[in-house]
């Protein structure tokens, strides 16, 4: 039975995967959180893998406020960085298979067509920075990791877009919402059965990866769906990101080219509304 460490494991995606361990009775899941695994603690990680001896590490652990980022580079890098240095290396030396997530903030958003995993990453964040030196360091130190770039990640769990969406379109009459970025959204419950599918299927080829739902929208049209799926009477507005400045600077285009992981692991990537309409109904 195979050893499987899922570190954020209170976050969206990894209480996907929770809810998903069941189906899968030949995994033993250790499922760890910041209180237990911390990954601005160096010594910690390694005390915590040396104890646990895992097969499989499963990074969902991540510093994710974009914003806050910008003025809280130190402890950003120890945790989208510094962390994953030491993660790698550890899976490297004991021979544990590491599946890493990263991010669409790795580019700066100027491309014309879906971003490719070898197409220059260009990050004009500090959050971006960070998860892209976590890239590095991953390959560096365990070149045989699996690395996921992920988009516009929503859950039933945590916060997020549409639950935010929801409170807000119930408080307020009328919202204005950027329409000038785009990208696809992705429902965490599914990259979490993407991760297990590779897992489970007895094949492991490195590299990078990108995964999303199909579409192809705007933070606008999103909530937009999110209304009618609703059934809420809010009324929305569509405005330009330089109307809603932020600390941090979005991409205005990251949508991800998925080609590869469906070639090479035979994923399907399901429709944004279809699963869309599949979270808001477990809400």
């Amino acid at each position: 039975m195979k050893k499987i460490l899922v570190t954020g494991a209170n976050g969206q995606l990894g209480s996907e995967i929770k809810q998903l361990a069941s189906n899968y009775p030949n995994f033993n899941f250790i499922f760890t959180d910041i209180a237990d695994f911390p990954l601005d603690k160096s010594q910690e990680i390694i005390t915590n893998f040396n104890l646990i001896q895992p097969d499989i590490v499963i990074n969902c652990a991540a510093y994710t406020a974009v914003d806050k980022a910008e003025d809280d580079q130190i402890v950003a890098d120890a945790i989208n960085h510094l962390a994953i240095a030491t993660l790698a290396t550890l899976c490297h030396n004991s021979g544990a298979k590491l599946v890493h997530i990263s991010t669409d903030y790795v580019f700066d958003g100027t491309s014309p067509v879906a971003y490719k995993e070898e197409d220059l990453p260009n990050p004009k964040s500090i959050y971006g920075v960070t998860k892209l030196a976590g890239e590095n360091a991953c390959l560096h130190n365990c070149p045989e990791s699996i690395i996921i770039r992920t988009a516009w990640v929503y859950s039933e769990f945590g916060n997020n877009f549409v639950k935010t969406m929801l409170r807000l379109m119930t408080e307020r009459e009328s919202l204005s919402v950027v329409n000038d970025q785009i990208g696809s959204p992705t429902y965490a419950a599914d990259l979490a059965q993407v991760i297990l599918t590779i897992l489970d299927s007895n094949k492991w080829e490195p590299g990078i990866y990108h995964y999303s739902n199909e579409g192809e929208i705007s933070w606008f049209d999103f909530a937009s769906d999110i209304k009618e799926i609703a059934q809420k009477s809010c009324d929305l507005k569509g405005i330009p990101a330089s109307s809603y400045p932020t600390p941090a600077e979005r991409p205005a285009f990251s949508l991800l080219d998925k080609s590869k992981i469906k070639a090479v692991y035979g994923i399907e990537a399901v429709d944004y509304k279809a699963s869309l309409r599949i979270m808001m109904k477990r809400l």
